[in-house]
């Protein structure tokens, strides 16, 4: 143990790579319980403000808003953690971060709850690159797709249980689901301050700003022609516009990304076949986890109307399944059978989940019969994939390129969670009656199930492409 005497510098560059791990992982813990807590409270929230007609869309921009901009935010953010050094601009993050939750926790309008959104998603994108790049300058190499599966198992359990906690925390007020963020960040900051290591920035370019705003307008118009499709009409003059401005917005930046000469996505990183391998899939699946979530919760309260805990208590055995095999499964699994295998078979027992409630679910409430296959199944499915899918394209970075590559896969990630939160809310619309209701989400959860599937077979074709080309290299590589 240190002296106490010593200068803290020297305290800090002896700090171990597991205390690193645990410092910034509480950070990353944060960011991605705020993912999904909020679902339980929406139905509180909108009454508590006051929310009339179609009050889903509008509270889904709650989520939405925190998605999109987290996406956007995270490549440029993670530059700027590349330039800098990295232990200050977690602490920053967490800093804005933890303002942020506290006056969401204090809004008294659903305007001002969603500028803090932004707000808190900011933060949450400075940290993560962050936390991420000191891990991976922290740890050896052997030990880098071990501690990345850590990393990506915590964010992942960590947003799973988020309508778990949010229920627990609603019955006191939806206020708590981000007053709760206050102490932990707080302690997070004490601690990091003390023993984080110091870790210097590299000269690499600023980040692309343009490239951060298209993207940012693009989906965020995608979402709202998704999210008010059912209000506006699916042939109005509206929806269309907001569609083909989004179409428009994604189509220049992904020009901007080919010919400028600071894009927002580096294009090296797309020269490396298990980057963009993973980062694609990371999109498609994230399209269905983020409606998965969303539709249980809205489900069980809406439909079933229980209440927010036991809304989330029915979600509680899901994220443990996924913390199983996220720890103790998919690390072996890769190793003995490959990345896209493992991913594949993720993905088709997740869809297996969805196919569970498209036919098990009924109007009357009954878990054991009708949730509780599906939150097992799904719950093993993303344990599987996602883990799996971060330690694959981070696994693949040079040391130059850790902070801004994993703010890449997690933009997509992001924007996939995004797009499925607002496809959920155009499939499931504002049913009428209950036979309705039933319906809608039955179809939810084929269409989830079906993305699921697609996902598997893209994974599968692209990953094991991926490693055949790498064990040829390696096999022809010169002793």
């Amino acid at each position: 143990m240190p002296n106490v005497s010593q200068p803290s510098g020297a305290l800090r560059s002896q700090t171990s790579p597991g205390v690193v791990l645990a410092i910034v992982c509480a950070g990353v813990a944060l960011a991605s319980l705020d993912l999904f807590i909020v679902n339980v409270a929406l139905p509180q929230i909108g009454r508590d403000l006051h929310l009339s007609g179609n009050g889903l869309s509008q509270l889904s921009w709650i989520l939405n808003a925190y998605l999109i901009v987290y996406a956007a935010l995270l490549v440029p953010f993670g530059r700027l953690a590349e330039r800098h050094r990295r232990d200050r601009a977690f602490l920053l993050g967490v800093a804005v971060f933890v303002l942020a939750s506290a006056a969401c926790g204090a809004a008294t309008s659903l305007t001002m709850l969603i500028a803090w959104r932004i707000v808190q998603a900011a933060g949450a994108a400075l940290l993560t690159p962050a936390s991420l790049g000191l891990i991976l300058a922290s740890f050896p190499a052997e030990r880098r797709h071990g501690a990345v599966r850590t990393w990506t198992a915590i964010g992942g359990l960590a947003a799973a249980v988020g309508p778990v906690a949010g229920g627990l925390l609603v019955e006191i007020s939806w206020r708590w689901v981000f007053f709760v963020n206050v102490p932990i960040g707080l302690l997070a900051l004490a601690i990091g301050w003390r023993r984080l290591p110091a870790v210097a920035g590299h000269p690499v370019r600023p980040p692309d700003a343009l490239g951060a705003l298209l993207v940012t307008a693009g989906v965020g118009l995608l979402s709202l022609g998704l999210v008010q499709g059912n209000t506006w009409g699916w042939s109005s003059a509206a929806t269309i516009a907001a569609f083909a401005a989004a179409a428009a917005l994604i189509g220049l930046f992904a020009v901007h990304v080919a010919w400028h000469h600071n894009p927002l996505v580096d294009r090296e990183l797309l020269r490396l076949r298990s980057f963009t391998a993973a980062s694609v899939v990371a999109v498609l699946f994230s399209v269905a986890f983020g409606a998965m979530l969303l539709s249980r919760v809205l489900w069980a309260q809406d439909v079933w109307h229980w209440s927010a805990l036991q809304s989330g208590l029915a979600i509680a055995p899901g994220p443990l399944v996924m913390w199983l095999c996220s720890f103790f499964l998919a690390g072996r699994l890769a190793t003995r059978f490959g990345a896209g295998a493992v991913i594949a078979a993720g993905c088709l027992i997740f869809a297996a989940g969805m196919v569970w409630w498209a036919i098990a679910v009924g109007l009357e409430p009954s878990y054991v019969d009708e949730m509780l296959g599906g939150m097992l199944l799904t719950g093993a499915g993303v344990g599987l994939t996602l883990p799996t899918l971060m330690a694959t394209g981070a696994g693949s970075l040079p040391p130059h390129a850790f902070a801004t590559g994993s703010a890449a896969v997690n933009m997509l990630r992001q924007v996939g969670l995004a797009l499925g939160v607002a496809v959920l809310i155009a499939v499931v619309g504002t049913p009428q009656t209950p036979q309705d209701a039933l319906h809608a989400y039955q179809d939810a959860s084929w269409l989830i199930a079906g993305v699921a599937v697609a996902t598997a077979g893209v994974g599968a074709a692209l990953l094991a492409r991926t490693e055949q080309r790498t064990a040829t290299a390696v096999v022809r590589e010169p002793a």
